[in-house]
């Protein structure tokens, strides 16, 4: 297949664009690579180093005889450019992650809030409207997020996508499936939710065929093909705005730094590792929805954990110690997470769980590149509130010099 993948440059795109090409089909990349200019921004850099795009596709070409032909496009800003293309390159599937992904990092400003609402929801609108207006019968696969489900605790499974519900009415009860309530809690997680209700009108009102992957959080640093080069090892975020929750803990442990665990940490997530996320990506290609059928939804999670039972995993794997903290976010204290994920597991995924041994590989990387850690970005302090934000802790280690009493 050819296959356009928006923001193929990023945490979970590059090494989606390498596992896909390895497997024969045609890799496209269009990306505008803001994600290394809010790297700038934030006076942050992944922990492994990145060459430039070009560079990357360079290397997977002198190691494989592959190509990965880049496009520089941002698609929430250029929709003609964006229009144009598709009609001069026609994929058969177009792979969406142009989108700003990080909740903290939307939660930072309202500069940050408009910048994110502007940037996600444009970006998916405008490939929406130029699918239908090019007419390109392309199968579009999204990768959402399990956040639009919300962390409230029901004490059931959450079901992948929809909800049977009984509707009473005059004539009696009437069964329907309905998309399942979005209870999003950020702004990230809200443009996640409002791409649900574009795929569903989109579907339903002009026949494209939509996948969207609701997606847990990302662990782990390689898969089997960025391990074919030093110089296509995948980014690796550790600040508080970027880096997931477990790969900051195992940065932390490599570097002696606190494992920061915010709240009680009774907060329970899903968890997907990098190589399962790829594999996840490849399964929802290979069985498409038809043209008019609705927007088939999974559920892309392996397993789910409480953060403080992660911390102390982590704690006891490495030795580090665990640190309570205000906690920054929103959100409530203690939360249950049952997640139905049957259909990929049906389509032959075999999930890769937590294991000690993967574990070690993140810590084993984080201490490779421990000079290239800057200490005062590891704290998560974009807090929800400004009342929040009177609480946040940002010295964890407790560096700062204190006054004499």
């Amino acid at each position: 297949m050819k296959i356009a993948i928006l923001g193929g440059d990023g945490f979970v795109g590059w090494p989606t664009c390498l596992h896909l090409s390895e497997k024969g089909h045609e890799i496209h990349i269009l990306d505008n690579l803001s994600r290394r200019w809010i790297d700038t921004e934030l006076g942050v850099q992944s922990l492994t180093p990145m060459d430039s795009i070009q560079e990357r596709c360079r290397i997977w070409r002198e190691v494989t005889g592959r190509r990965l032909q880049f496009h520089l496009l941002d698609i929430a800003k250029e929709y003609e450019r964006l229009k144009q293309w598709l009609l001069e390159h026609r994929p058969d599937a177009v792979i969406h992650f142009a989108e700003q992904r990080a909740a903290p990092y939307s939660m930072k400003t309202d500069r940050h809030k408009v910048y994110t609402v502007n940037n996600n929801v444009a970006a998916t609108h405008n490939l929406l409207a130029a699918l239908v207006e090019t007419g390109i019968d392309a199968h579009l696969v999204h990768l959402g997020t399990m956040g639009v489900y919300g962390y409230s605790s029901v004490g059931a499974p959450i079901p992948e996508g929809y909800l049977d519900v009984t509707i009473d009415t005059p004539s009696g009860p009437r069964e329907q499936q309905i998309l399942y309530p979005t209870r999003p809690g950020s702004v990230y997680h809200m443009t996640k939710s409002l791409d649900q209700i574009l795929f569903q009108f989109y579907a339903q009102n002009d026949g494209l065929r939509i996948t969207d992957l609701h997606q847990g959080i990302v662990w782990g640093t390689h898969t089997d093909q960025t391990r074919r080069h030093p110089q296509l090892v995948n980014r690796f975020d550790y600040d508080g705005d970027y880096g997931t929750v477990l790969n900051r803990f195992l940065i932390q442990a490599a570097i002696g730094y606190p494992l920061t665990v915010h709240g009680t940490g009774g907060q329970t997530r899903a968890f997907i590792h990098i190589q399962d996320s790829v594999r996840c990506i490849e399964l929802a290609l290979g069985d498409p929805p038809k043209a008019g059928e609705r927007v088939r939804i999974f559920n892309q999670m392996t397993e789910t954990h409480r953060v403080r039972d992660l911390a102390h995993l982590v704690a006891r794997i490495t030795g580090a110690r665990v640190a309570f903290l205000p906690n920054p976010r929103k959100e409530a204290d203690e939360n249950d997470l049952i997640v139905d994920n049957s259909q990929f597991l049906a389509l032959g995924l075999e999930p890769t769980t937590l294991q000690e041994g993967l574990l070690a590989e993140v810590v084993d990387v984080a201490r490779k590149f421990a000079h290239r850690i800057d200490r005062s970005r590891v704290p998560a302090v974009s807090a929800w509130t400004k009342e929040i934000a009177e609480r946040v802790d940002r010295d964890p280690e407790r560096r700062a010099l204190r006054p004499a009493i």
